[in-house]
């Protein structure tokens, strides 16, 4: 019997996402998808803090700055997407002169829970850093709350036999969080992928002798639509998506539980 794997994204994908992005040089809110930020800005990276908002960064003093946070305490930091060529151990030293307080992820964390009562989990805290000026433009806190009929989806494709594991750029902790809600072991849970390493997931399971499916909504999925045996481009989220995405994919479908009718 084929062995078949289905290889989920989560942010969109799974979860219906909420955030809250600051331009923290103007103060002023981005409505835009944080990975396409990145695009626009180019040579600049998505960070992810490693650690759980509510019971790390919102119990520091704001005024103390993001550099010594990080340094003082040697919390993980993992880059999620990245249009420049960087390594998550040269990201800190570049924060050396920055300014950034604490207080600003408090701002966006706040802003997140008083817009969005019905969050289910918060995915995390992270920062854009341009790197070719070594600055932080913005400051970002996520949450969300699980799509209908993820759970059953899941349970299906158990039911069927299909290994099921999700790759995504969220931080490590909310994604074994995620898996309780899902009832997903954690094994089955890879750790902050980004883009490349998505790609890399799906090369090892399909080494492995899995026939694979990845479903995912963003340019994070990319390389790993291009190497999966079938990509699924999930619009659920119901945001704009760029061309290079939709080209990326060879099946479409606008709520998770259509997974369940593809012929895999």
């Amino acid at each position: 019997m084929e062995k078949k794997a289905v290889v989920f994204d989560n942010s969109g994908t799974i979860l219906r996402r909420c955030r809250v992005v600051k331009n923290v040089l103007t103060g002023k809110r981005r409505k835009n998808n944080s990975l396409d930020l990145i695009d626009e800005i180019g040579n600049s990276a998505l960070v992810v803090i490693q650690r759980d908002t509510k019971k790390c960064i919102m119990l520091v003093d704001g005024e103390k700055k993001l550099y010594d946070f990080l340094k003082d305490n040697e919390i993980p930091i993992d880059i999620s997407y990245s249009s420049a060529e960087i390594k998550k151990e040269d990201i800190i030293p570049m924060l050396k002169n920055s300014n950034l307080r604490l207080k600003e992820f408090h701002e966006t964390a706040y802003q997140l829970v008083e817009e969005n009562k019905y969050i289910e989990l918060c995915s995390g805290s992270a920062f854009i850093l341009n790197v070719g000026k070594k600055e932080v433009e913005y400051v970002i806190t996520a949450g969300g709350q699980v799509f209908p009929h993820v759970n059953k989806v899941i349970k299906t494709l158990h039911s069927r036999g299909i290994s099921t594991f999700i790759a995504s750029g969220d931080s490590t902790e909310s994604l074994y969080k995620l898996a309780g809600i899902i009832k997903l072991p954690e094994n089955f849970v890879f750790e902050t992928a980004n883009m490349k390493r998505k790609g890399e997931i799906v090369t090892k399971l399909k080494n492995e002798g899995y026939k694979v499916m990845m479903v995912g909504n963003g340019p994070n999925d990319v390389i790993a639509f291009k190497k999966s045996d079938l990509a699924v481009l999930t619009l659920e989220q119901g945001e704009e998506v760029s061309q290079k995405v939709f080209d990326s994919a060879d099946i479409v479908i606008n709520q998770i539980c259509e997974v369940l009718d593809i012929d895999f």
